[in-house]
């Protein structure tokens, strides 16, 4: 395994996920408990664990799986969600209308 990769990874994630919901649920439990630091500590641990998790399924299924087939299911998935998004709107915009 290249720990190079996997620990630049592992931060990479960890700075992408820091602005996400589990920030605002940190700031929302902890002005409510009696201990703010173990929140702090609860969030840091499960974020942190929630991260690597993440690294380790991700690089072992780079093992795993070719790397053209995990592309063309990226962009199949994409490409889906995509549709669903654009029907999804010109639904409401329709009964908006009406």
């Amino acid at each position: 395994m290249n720990w190079h990769l996997l620990g630049l990874t592992f931060v990479t994630v960890f700075l992408s996920e820091l602005g996400d919901k589990s920030q605002l649920a940190a700031i929302a439990l902890s002005g409510n408990g009696q201990s703010p630091r173990a929140v702090f500590f609860g969030t840091a641990a499960a974020l942190l664990l929630a991260s690597l998790l993440g690294v380790l399924l991700g690089e072992g299924t780079s093992h795993l799986l070719p790397e053209k087939l995990v592309k063309i299911v990226a962009a199949v998935g994409f490409a889906v969600m995509a549709v669903r998004l654009l029907l999804s709107r010109s639904s409401a915009d329709t009964e908006e209308i009406c």
